[in-house]
């Protein structure tokens, strides 16, 4: 048996995108408009379509702050995010090194671990093939990943719809976000944080309604 797990990144700008909505006939819905201005909430996930822990989507969100263009920036870090109302340790990229990070985080292991660690069972890793998946980074953390069972495959360029956590991605930003706009990006990351949630709790719950409830080690 085999754990395997879809992962992909996503986006939410400060405005999403208005598809359709309800509102009464003869009237025109007003949506407000707020430009990015370099204000975005990142997030990375991982969705558990086989094996025992099969319905669990596991996330992690970071937010970008506008770039300052002074040389010497005369604020500090701290200051830069309390003024987007967001706290310093939610600032940062999904780099490289953010994956690696993740990868591990997905697969179990304990912090403080020896090299030697293994999972009990394989994990399998669906991506595309983005840069940051098949960077440098990535393919120098490989060998100690397939050592602990864990295993990377690439899907086929352009086919997004041969991954399971595509769907997962255009539900939570049409249906879960229902406040479509923000002028703060501590807002939109506390929307985004709370629709993830919502959606991971709504997994969690149709797979074990449609499944025996599934066993995790």
């Amino acid at each position: 048996m085999i754990d395997l797990c879809h992962l992909d990144e996503a986006g939410f700008a400060m405005t999403q995108p208005t598809n359709y909505s309800w509102f009464p006939k003869g009237k025109r819905l007003s949506v407000p408009f707020e430009a990015n201005q370099g204000r975005r909430v990142n997030v990375i996930g991982a969705y558990f379509s086989h094996g025992p822990c099969a319905g669990r989507f596991k996330w992690e969100a970071r937010v970008s702050l506008p770039q300052s263009r002074a040389k010497k920036p005369r604020k500090t870090l701290s200051e830069r995010a309390e003024a987007h109302g967001v706290k310093p340790e939610a600032v940062g990229k999904i780099d490289a090194e953010c994956l690696v990070g993740f990868l591990w985080q997905i697969a179990g292991r304990p912090n403080g671990s020896s090299e030697s660690w293994q999972r009990e069972r394989p994990l399998v890793i669906p991506l595309d093939n983005y840069s940051v998946h098949t960077s440098e980074t990535i393919k120098a953390a490989r060998p100690a990943l397939e050592k602990a069972d864990i295993h990377l495959f690439y899907l086929p360029s352009y086919s997004p719809e041969l991954s399971d956590i595509e769907p997962i991605w255009q539900d939570v930003k049409a249906h879960e976000l229902t406040e479509r706009s923000h002028d703060q990006l501590g807002g939109l990351l506390k929307s985004v944080t709370e629709a993830l949630q919502r959606k991971a709790d709504k997994l969690l719950t149709a797979y074990r309604s449609a499944h025996s409830l599934c066993t995790t080690t």
